[in-house]
């Protein structure tokens, strides 16, 4: 597979930083603003397509619905109008993706390091303690 998506003629494009920082609690602090700030837009994004899709308003009209809502208010409409429970929505999209190397024993015995993929809650305290 090329990779190209077929309806849109180019790949899909991806948000991703790379970041060095000098301690520990900055760099928690930085991945809890990250990990906040993908749940916000996609909150944001959820509603406003689920308006639009399911709730046949223009995209100029949803724009205007959720102007100065807070997280509540589309949590609402999202299950209030549409049945959604923003809750029960994968936390690949609540949450976003981290990726992270981790050590993984071989078959030799020898240690590698591997690229994992996460999609949990990396603001909680839980995860740093691991």
């Amino acid at each position: 597979s090329s990779g190209i998506n077929a309806e849109y003629g180019y790949p899909p494009s991806f948000d991703a930083r790379v970041v060095l920082y000098p301690c520990l609690r900055d760099v928690k602090n930085y991945f809890s603003w990250r990990q906040a700030d993908c749940h916000i837009n996609n909150l944001y994004n959820t509603c406003f397509w689920a308006l639009v899709q399911k709730g046949k308003l223009s995209t100029l009209d949803a724009e205007k619905r959720l102007n100065g809502t807070v997280s509540s208010d589309k949590n609402e409409i999202l299950f209030s109008e549409f049945g959604i429970n923003y809750s029960n929505i994968s936390e690949i999209y609540r949450k976003g993706s981290t990726i992270v190397w981790t050590e993984k024993k071989c078959e030799n015995g020898r240690i590698k390091k591997v690229l994992q993929l996460l999609t949990c809650d990396i603001i909680d305290n839980s995860f740093w303690n691991t």
